[in-house]
């Protein structure tokens, strides 16, 4: 279980490199959309785990990997902005975030359930 710290730190690097993504390197990924959907944090605050959707590009893979490529950059900016908050800006570590994906192959599969309806219990009183 995460600590109060810990989800605060969190909420507030899901928030900074969410601006970061769309504002200050929106052009750098081929104009793809980038949401940082979760943010886990190490309970040294040392380590985050950030999860990441993406929408308007094919080859999420590729995406990620030029976004890990990039990470010295982004957590750069990211220290400019949480350097009055933190100690030491945390490593980051990218993720992508398929939660969307699962639930809609969920949906998809109980869809196609073909369930009979129960049969009808009569109510006799005795």
């Amino acid at each position: 279980m995460e600590s109060k710290r810990q989800q605060k730190v969190a909420r507030q690097l899901q928030k900074d490199l969410g601006e970061i993504f769309q504002r200050e390197l929106p052009h750098s990924f081929n104009g793809a959309f980038i949401t940082v959907t979760n943010v886990r944090v190490s309970p040294d605050l040392s380590v985050a785990r950030v999860y990441l959707s993406f929408l308007g590009t094919k080859n999420k893979e590729m995406l990620l990997d030029d976004i890990r490529e990039k990470s010295r950059t982004i957590r750069q900016s990211l220290g400019e902005r949480v350097r009055h908050q933190l100690r030491i800006v945390p490593e980051l570590n990218f993720f992508v975030d398929d939660t969307a994906e699962y639930a809609e192959k969920m949906d998809k599969l109980f869809a196609g359930l073909d369930i009979p309806p129960a049969p009808e219990e009569d109510d006799e009183d005795n």
